[in-house]
């Protein structure tokens, strides 16, 4: 499965992105982590359905650096991701 979750809260210039990175190579799976213009941080991940929302529990659970207030995930097919990036 594919997820794509917009993170909000302080998650800029606090090392969320590279944290993501980390979590989403030892979860196996592949997509990006993106600054958005607006603050937040979009999350792109597929994978097998449990490592993907085990990323995402991870997210909000307060292990993440910064602090984040939501995480808002839309579900979709896999587009064949081959690494995870952060952009």
């Amino acid at each position: 499965m594919r997820a794509t979750a917009l993170v909000s809260g302080y998650v800029q210039g606090v090392g969320f992105r590279e944290w993501t990175r980390r979590r989403a190579a030892r979860l196996g799976l592949a997509g990006s982590a993106t600054n958005l213009p607006d603050g937040r941080v979009e999350i792109r991940a597929e994978g097998p359905r449990p490592a993907v929302e085990a990323l995402l529990a991870a997210l909000g659970s307060g292990e993440s650096p910064g602090s984040v207030r939501g995480v808002d995930v839309t579900w979709s097919q896999p587009v064949g991701e081959q690494r995870f990036r952060t952009g």
